[in-house]
């Protein structure tokens, strides 16, 4: 499996980076703003997405998902993010996305969640 990080803080980044070959699966890039997201997923076409919400440009990880979801529909999506509030949540249950997980995760956490896939 190709997973995409899409992750501002570097060091969660290189944390899920691990996370993810550890569970024997492949990343194929890191980046931490949403129009890299938009058009990594577009060029990559990852078999999954872990997107965080907060980037670093004007583009959330939400609007990102939904913007790239409108031509590719095969990429799944997991959102990793600190916001547990309802507002963010709820904006979340818009895109079609596979779980919502809170930070921090473990990598129990990480391998359920995919196993749902």
């Amino acid at each position: 499996m190709n997973v995409l990080i899409i992750e501002d803080d570097k060091v969660l980044s290189l944390l899920l980076s691990k996370m993810v070959e550890r569970l024997n699966y492949r990343v194929v890039g890191i980046y931490a703003k949403g129009s890299d997201a938009i058009t990594k997923v577009q060029e990559l076409d990852p078999d999954l997405v872990l997107m965080d919400i907060m980037l670093e440009d004007d583009i959330d990880g939400i609007e990102a998902t939904k913007e790239f979801q409108k031509t590719n529909t095969t990429s799944k999506v997991i959102f990793i993010t600190g916001n547990s509030d309802s507002y963010n949540r709820e904006r979340a249950n818009s895109t079609d996305h596979i779980d919502y997980l809170v930070k921090p995760i473990s990598l129990d956490d990480l391998k359920n969640t995919i196993e749902k896939i």
